[in-house]
């Protein structure tokens, strides 16, 4: 017999956060999250998004064993703002038995039905900057601290309880030697800088990118506003995206593009892999976490390309060859051998015409899935 509990004390949703370490245990490709910061994003004390979201977290027993997971989230900004009456459902995960992944999934259509919801749709997050999809293809790849990782029986499951493709992701990766062999990108810069009066910020320190931070968040609100499901990040999230990713971000790796009146046009986050550093500190900050990843921040030869923001009036004008040629000369000093791009949108053909000078390579792909409620 299946039960289901809402996990809504610190023990139960540490139970929560926790159940992926004994699924995946065994496996060299799933990168563990930080406990307490997963904590932290799951406090409604905390964590802004629960001001315009609903969520409810669910554990599944079987025989007094944990054995699956599931959130379920309505983002109330997408459903009162963009009229998509959709509840959302993450942090996703459960053993190979359908009666268990049924279960968790009848929470998800209980609690959509009873606010007059139309459809179901995920794994997915609390909004646009969280992780998204259930990997399809690519499980022999590690993952990384911004996406999900699962096992190849998660789309079967899906599948058979009747949802559909709703929308499909790739990830692709690059050698840094690609990057050196073209120098297209490096010619185009010199002509961009000249006709639109643009220069680079670069930085050495946090300190010195903060004061930027709101206006990258309002910049990268215009430039995603019309992709699909888009919800525009908050002032409250603001100030928490950037107590929670910044910190952790090589300050060299943020390039910020101004024109003539240091208004910025431009911008693009690129973080350091840490991979390998989060499956060492398997979850703990202290004693040692910490140490592996203040080392991964500064020594990784591996490199995530998180976030690319273009002002839309600026966007086709080349404005990309100008952020290549900094991070060319960035990662060349660094020593760079391998670069990732998270998860895209196969339909977003503006971003994957950015890097086709680069031959990059699919290493995974990844679907949110959909079923009417």
């Amino acid at each position: 017999m299946i039960v289901i509990k809402e996990a809504t004390t610190k023990k139960e949703l540490k139970q929560f956060v926790t159940f992926p370490f004994q699924l995946y245990k065994n496996s060299p490709y799933w990168v563990p999250p930080i406990i307490s910061e997963e904590l932290k994003g799951f406090d409604k004390n905390k964590n802004p998004t629960f001001l315009t979201a609903g969520v409810n977290f669910f554990i599944a027993f079987k025989n007094n064993k944990i054995v699956g997971r599931i959130a379920v989230i309505i983002n109330w900004q997408e459903v009162k703002n963009q009229g998509i009456n959709k509840v959302r459902f993450g942090w996703f995960d459960f053993i190979d038995d359908k009666n268990v992944s049924k279960a968790l999934l009848d929470k998800v259509f209980e609690i959509g039905k009873a606010h007059q919801l139309e459809f179901a749709e995920g794994p997915m997050g609390f909004s646009n900057l969280d992780k998204v999809g259930v990997l399809i293809d690519g499980f022999n790849h590690i993952s990384s601290m911004i996406t999900w990782y699962n096992h190849p029986y998660y789309q079967e499951h899906l599948e058979c309880l009747g949802f559909v493709t709703e929308k499909e992701y790739t990830e692709n990766e690059f050698s840094f030697s690609n990057v050196q062999n073209s120098e297209t990108f490096y010619k185009a810069d010199s002509i961009v800088r000249q006709r639109y009066q643009l220069r680079a910020l670069n930085f050495t320190s946090t300190k010195d990118v903060l004061p930027y931070v709101d206006k990258m968040f309002d910049l990268f609100n215009a430039s995603y506003a019309s992709l699909s499901s888009f919800v525009a990040i908050s002032e409250e999230q603001k100030n928490y995206f950037k107590k929670k990713y910044i910190p952790f971000i090589n300050p060299e790796y943020i390039k910020y593009i101004v024109d003539k009146d240091d208004n910025l046009v431009a911008f693009s986050i690129v973080m350091p892999s840490f991979s390998e550093a989060l499956k060492k500190a398997n979850g703990k900050l202290f004693p040692f976490g910490f140490y592996h990843l203040l080392r991964a921040k500064k020594q990784s030869k591996e490199v995530l390309f998180y976030l690319i923001g273009i002002l839309p009036e600026y966007q086709s004008k080349g404005v990309t060859a100008t952020i290549f040629k900094e991070y060319f000369e960035t990662f060349n000093k660094n020593g760079i051998k391998n670069c990732v791009r998270t998860p895209e949108l196969v339909d977003n053909k503006a971003i994957q015409n950015l890097w086709k000078h680069f031959n990059p390579k699919i290493f995974a792909r990844r679907r949110t899935y959909r079923r009417d409620l």
